[in-house]
């Protein structure tokens, strides 16, 4: 009896201890790197995909063909995904950027959120619909573009988006840096709210002060804890008088609609490297995109780490372990009639989501139509790929919401 009643203690431990539910466990046995992942899922949308109905948009741009596309569009391209969210219906919502990549030239390009479904089975994307961002509440309370305060490229660089267990959206925004609050529906619910002591060039209330950050260098990526209560954007640049490559990733509460003071570094494998998204994993671990500026077979550095806010190591910085090379991926199957390696050589890819404690989901932002990262001189597709690691994560099941 008394040795039954010490195996059932041993396995009780074993199964606490396993809980994805435990946020706070030990991962004494985490290698400190994944071994190389597989690619299980390819699916494309053509670069050259417009909203219905959408109005024209590229008129900044000139007419000169770029990668065989010459603008303007005569419509409002589905392009520059900087985020996504999964319904958990096998359809998920992606927001796109700013647009044509800075702010003089997209007043004219829509700022929205996509709703997608990505089918491996035939290898295609299905664009279901989506909603613009607007401020018909006047929250915003500097001139915006347009006068029915339909948000554009011009007003704010959109790049992270999460949802609030409300339904609302939470996007950070790279021209302030800003976060923004947004109903169901799109519509901004607040003003916007920045960093003190952070501004970037395009800053509206910079007023010819220094900024702090570099042009396009705010808030790239945003995880939401996984109990919902902290929002953890970070800047995709290095604040002035930080050590470079060093960036801060600030803990936000949305209920007192404040900042906390807590912060933490990401520190990048080098300074001339970008982050491309951030999600959280439990409450101490995030996966985080890391990645180089370049294309094609230029490109050689892409990156998916598992960043650790404890710092067991004492550097001062998130520890990293890394979990996917996005240009060495594993695909037996020739999955999306690729060879037996599979490499996703984009500038930028700033998509990242769990599907399963072992399989993740990660996008490409285009920048249609200038990025040709795949085939030389022809605009990119946005591109979804399912990996699946070598190891789990033990995330939180939170994580999955």
């Amino acid at each position: 009896m008394k040795k039954l009643l010490i195996m059932l203690s041993a396995a009780a431990l074993t199964v606490g201890l396993a809980s994805p539910a435990v946020a706070d466990r030990d991962h004494h046995h985490r290698p400190t790197e994944f071994g190389r992942a597989t690619l299980t899922g390819f699916a494309s949308l053509p670069a050259e995909t417009f909203v219905p109905g959408s109005p024209p948009s590229g008129a900044a741009l000139g007419t000169a063909p770029s990668n065989g596309i010459t603008p303007p569009f005569a419509g409002q391209p589905v392009q520059g995904f900087s985020g996504i969210l999964n319904r958990h219906d096998g359809t998920f919502d992606v927001l796109s950027d700013n647009g044509y990549g800075n702010q003089a030239n997209s007043a004219d390009f829509l700022l929205r959120v996509h709703h997608i479904k990505p089918d491996p089975r035939t290898g295609r994307i299905k664009v279901l619909g989506g909603f613009n961002l607007s401020d018909p509440y006047r929250h915003v309370p500097f001139a915006l573009t347009r006068a029915d305060r339909v948000l554009t490229g011009a007003d704010f660089d959109v790049e992270s988006i999460v949802r609030a267990s409300d339904g609302t959206y939470w996007t950070g925004d790279e021209f302030g840096p800003f976060l923004l609050h947004f109903s169901a529906k799109g519509r901004l619910l607040q003003a916007p709210i920045p960093l003190k002591g952070v501004q970037a060039p395009e800053n509206p209330y910079l007023n010819g002060a220094t900024p702090s950050l570099p042009a396009s260098k705010g808030y790239e990526g945003m995880a939401r804890s996984v109990d919902g209560r902290h929002l953890y954007p970070l800047l995709e640049g290095s604040v002035a008088g930080d050590t470079p490559g060093d960036l801060r990733m600030n803990e936000f509460d949305p209920r007192e609609g404040r900042y906390t003071g807590t912060r933490w570094i990401y520190r990048l494998e080098s300074p001339s490297n970008a982050i491309g998204d951030a999600i959280a994993v439990d409450s101490h671990r995030f996966l985080v995109i890391e990645r180089d500026g370049g294309q094609g077979d230029d490109a050689a550095f892409k990156r998916v780490y598992l960043a650790d806010n404890r710092d067991r190591d004492g550097d001062g910085a998130m520890d990293k372990t890394l979990v996917a090379d996005l240009l060495d991926i594993a695909n037996p199957k020739g999955l999306g009639g690729f060879g037996k390696t599979f490499r996703f050589p984009f500038t930028t890819i700033e998509d990242v989501v769990l599907l399963d404690d072992r399989t993740l989901a990660v996008m490409n932002d285009n920048n249609f139509p200038f990025s040709s990262g795949r085939t030389p001189g022809v605009a990119d597709n946005n591109e979804f790929i399912t990996v699946r690691l070598t190891d789990p994560l033990n995330a939180d099941r939170r994580a999955f919401r």
